[in-house]
């Protein structure tokens, strides 16, 4: 399993010569199986690359899951270039039961008067498939869901191959418990062993006292989480827009002190855009 990051940053794009490191795109992930397949993770800026990348590439199959529909997560969809390419088979895989109609949120933020050119005019063919449990195999690819807690709801996924396992949990507010969400004890569970856990961590302990309820976790409690769960590696996402390349570092290195001082060795980095993992 190839694991690439398109964006990292959360809320909203930034550039600058303070987020060169990390970077400035939204969030955007892509997973490639051992066949080749391709499954991409949201469509925030960082999708726009990934485009050209694909293209390059000559890859017309693309499957594309959502963790949910906030502006920062759909805003690279229209600047995707193989959605006008006719060649393009785009499978949409959705959880109705948590994500209503998957196809009508994405693609609204094509819908006048936000963009010129309606979905209806795309040349790409879109599938959705609507999955009816929390679980989905694609090509060598296990997927399990867990619900986030997030004030318009969203899903984490455990992406498995082959006994190696990447989960990806972003947008979850750990610090607070949501009538749709999942229990601390449940994340716990979820993470268990995996072998790479990117989690967003937002936020400061004292910009967490402002910011309560808007769906964003602490990086204190995305550090607790992944030793409690003992996974091997842990990447914090969804950097804050104000948040440069130097402050990012000084919380990483806040998060291994927290690490070293319980005896653990989760390996904690800072999630960049264009970073890759290779796991198995």
């Amino acid at each position: 399993m190839l694991i690439r990051c398109w964006g990292a940053r959360g809320s909203i794009p930034v550039s600058g010569k303070q987020y060169e490191r990390y970077g400035g795109d939204s969030p955007c992930m892509e997973v490639r199986d051992r066949f080749g397949g391709c499954l991409i993770i949201d469509c925030g800026t960082g999708i726009r690359r990934l485009g050209m990348r694909l293209m390059q590439e000559g890859i017309e199959q693309i499957a594309l899951i959502m963790t949910h529909f906030h502006w920062d997560h759909v805003l690279g969809l229209p600047f995707f270039r193989p959605l006008y390419q006719s060649s393009t088979r785009i499978t949409l895989y959705g959880w109705p039961k948590v994500q209503g109609n998957v196809q009508e949120k994405l693609f609204h933020v094509m819908a006048p008067p936000h963009f010129p050119v309606p979905a209806r005019d795309i040349s790409a063919r879109i599938t959705t498939v609507s999955c009816e449990h929390s679980s989905l195999d694609l090509g060598g690819l296990h997927i399990e869901t867990i619900a986030l807690n997030h004030p318009n709801q969203g899903l984490g996924f455990r992406i498995t191959e082959q006994g190696r396992s990447f989960v990806f949990l972003t947008d979850n507010e750990l610090g607070k418990s949501y009538e749709n969400g999942s229990s601390y004890a449940r994340f716990v569970d979820f993470c268990q062993g995996a072998d790479l856990l990117v989690h967003d961590g937002e936020y400061t302990r004292e910009e967490y006292e402002l910011t309560r309820t808007w769906g964003h976790s602490r990086y204190e409690d995305a550090v607790r989480l992944a030793a409690d769960a003992r996974v091997a590696r842990l990447g914090l996402f969804h950097h804050n827009q104000e948040r440069s390349d130097t402050d990012i570092d000084r919380i990483v290195l806040h998060c291994r002190e927290i690490l070293a001082a319980r005896g653990s060795t989760v390996d904690c980095f800072a999630v960049a855009q264009d970073m890759q993992w290779t796991l198995g």
